[in-house]
């Protein structure tokens, strides 16, 4: 246990202990992406409960790849003093936060842009109108996510996540089920990820050597013709020569049922940690901090990741939907597992614009709880 809340650092941002908050869609910032008093009233539960380190949840680069309603972004100026205001809060109260920068490719709803859905390419035919993407639209999402970085950094925040996984664009990319180009960005994984390359080298020329850049990527997409485990630990390999300085490994495609990021039903310490196995062999090739996420919920394998098994950090999600204090509880004493259901009705709620919150701590309060 004592290592688990030991201090460590990311490039240069000190951390108080190894918890992680995954990045979460809350559903809570405004029409334009822009943050809300109740955004950051999230934030400051997650600090105040003990959380080392919070990714915020997935930004949008550019209106063109907003994934749903209620989700932050980081595609103006206009929105950086909302989001000082946020990164000041969780700084005033001891917490550390980074920004997770995302696009959703595919997955971005027609009826939020306005616009037909950037597709890496096509592949089947589709009622929404889609948008093969163009050696343009590349250097223009290139451009966006170092300009978002720099938004971020201008903000306050500690460091930034590159989102590339779940299937979102970064992930299209990387997955042969989506990427079927013929030119420099199509074909074997080291084509698959120049584009990551780009992003990560046009992201750290403008936030400089020391400002903390992380990844998020699957170890596998768990689909027949998806990113395979040994694709995976070549790219991991690739990011570690370029200088990543964490990577957060993750696993699945979202509406891809029982192998989805977030799985249900994980009800016993063997059922934790659902990519362990695929993590103790990318650890073995890639030699950065690994993140580990996926339905962590005791304190216990928690500490067997750490102590025996592939895990640098402890990332968590639906943990800290219901309980933002669960880190303070653990380091108190109290080590029984966390009280999530992994059910998923929070993310229900926040599909239904309400927010995402606990259902099942809503229903025994007869009140709504935040994050």
């Amino acid at each position: 246990m004592r290592k688990l809340f030991e201090k460590t650092a990311i490039n240069n941002l000190e951390l108080p202990n190894r918890f992680v908050r995954s990045a979460t869609w809350e559903g809570l910032a405004a029409g334009d992406g822009s943050v809300t008093p109740e955004l950051i009233n999230q934030m400051l539960e997650l600090a105040k409960g003990g959380v080392g380190l919070i990714i915020t949840s997935h930004a949008y680069v550019q209106p063109q790849g907003q994934a749903g309603p209620g989700q932050l972004g980081i595609y103006k100026d206009e929105l950086i003093p909302g989001l000082r205001n946020m990164v000041d809060e969780v700084h005033n109260n001891r917490g550390k936060i980074m920004m997770q920068l995302a696009h959703a490719g595919k997955y971005a709803p027609f009826d939020l842009t306005n616009k037909p859905a950037l597709v890496v390419s096509y592949r089947e035919k589709s009622v929404l109108p889609q948008q093969e993407i163009t050696h343009q639209d590349i250097h223009k999402i290139v451009h966006d996510f170092a300009k978002a970085a720099q938004r971020a950094k201008e903000s306050g925040f500690d460091g930034v996540q590159i989102h590339a996984a779940h299937g979102y664009l970064l992930s299209q990319f990387l997955s042969p089920a989506y990427n079927h180009r013929h030119d420099e960005y199509g074909g074997d994984i080291y084509n698959r990820s120049r584009i990551h390359l780009e992003i990560y080298h046009a992201i750290r020329k403008s936030v400089g050597p020391q400002f903390p850049i992380m990844i998020k990527m699957n170890c596998q997409d768990f689909l027949s013709d998806g990113l395979s485990l040994s694709d995976s630990i070549q790219f991991g390999k690739i990011l570690a020569d370029a200088g990543i300085d964490a990577i957060e490994l993750s696993g699945g495609i979202i509406k891809n049922g029982n192998l989805a990021p977030s799985r249900v039903g994980i009800n016993s310490p063997e059922e934790e940690a659902y990519f362990r196995e695929e993590a103790k062999l990318f650890k073995k090739e890639v030699g950065v901090p690994l993140i580990m996420v996926g339905g962590i919920r005791s304190l216990e394998v928690a500490e067997r990741l750490l102590s025996n098994g592939p895990a640098d950090y402890i990332s968590m999600s639906r943990p800290f939907i219901c309980e933002p204090d669960l880190i303070n509880r653990w380091k108190s004493g109290d080590n029984t597992p966390a009280r999530c259901k992994s059910d998923n009705l929070c993310l229900k709620s926040g599909r239904e614009g309400t927010g995402v919150y606990c259902v099942v701590n809503a229903h025994k309060n007869k009140t709504r709880t935040s994050l």
